[in-house]
């Protein structure tokens, strides 16, 4: 196999990363295409790695294997093990954004967008990347990385606020303090990333539901 140019953009995330093969080393008519799917398959394996036994105990051989390559094959795509991690939070918050920003935007009460708000990021926590946002802490990436992480997951808070405060003006939702109670719903969705297992009693879908339900008894007016 060829060594890919030096590039810095970044793969779209798929509605489901689980889903694909994890190692498309094969020829496509495509080289663009080609180096895009193998970028994510790198990210999509590190992903799983990471989750199952954290980043410091997951080694660049450990990636390689799970593709099948060598080590030096994934220094063709990502310079660092800590590119590799902080793309993967990278990928994962911009699930959650999108799912909150679509959320935020649409019509009906602030409650009705909560909840949509909610059904959007719980499922963004049972896939790889969203999964790896939340087991993933602040000292495991580099400075810079750690400040870009921050700044993307405030984001994803002040959605979240803007859609809780907009819910008490409208009277749909009741809360005291719309601070404490974005970080109680944020919390309490992130730490489905904690124990959720594919394998599990409840699809993706019925977890969010469930998410759903419990978090406007907590909050509707």
């Amino acid at each position: 196999m060829g060594t890919d140019p030096t590039d810095t953009a970044a793969p779209r995330a798929t509605p489901d990363e689980a889903a694909g093969d994890l190692s498309p080393w094969s020829t496509r008519p495509d080289p663009e295409a080609e180096r895009r799917a193998k970028r994510m398959a790198v990210l999509r394996s590190a992903a799983r790695q990471f989750n199952e036994k954290g980043f410091r105990a997951t080694s660049m051989d450990d990636v390689a294997t799970a593709l099948q390559v060598t080590k030096p094959t994934i220094y063709h795509y990502f310079a660092s093990k800590d590119e590799i991690l902080f793309e993967c939070v990278r990928l994962g918050l911009s699930q959650i954004r999108e799912g909150t920003t679509g959320a935020a935007e649409r019509g009906g009460t602030g409650l009705e967008r909560m909840q949509a708000m909610v059904h959007a990021y719980a499922l963004s926590m049972t896939h790889d990347f969203g999964i790896c946002v939340s087991r993933t802490g602040d000292a495991e990436l580099s400075p810079e990385s750690r400040a870009k992480f921050r700044a993307l997951k405030r984001e994803i808070d002040d959605i979240v606020r803007e859609i809780i405060e907009a819910g008490i003006e409208d009277g749909s939702m009741r809360s005291e303090d719309p601070k404490i109670a974005t970080f109680l719903v944020a919390g309490a969705i992130n730490w489905i990333a904690r124990w959720y297992r594919p394998d599990g009693a409840r699809t993706r879908e019925e977890i969010a539901d469930f998410a759903v339900q419990h978090l406007t008894r907590a909050l509707a007016a």
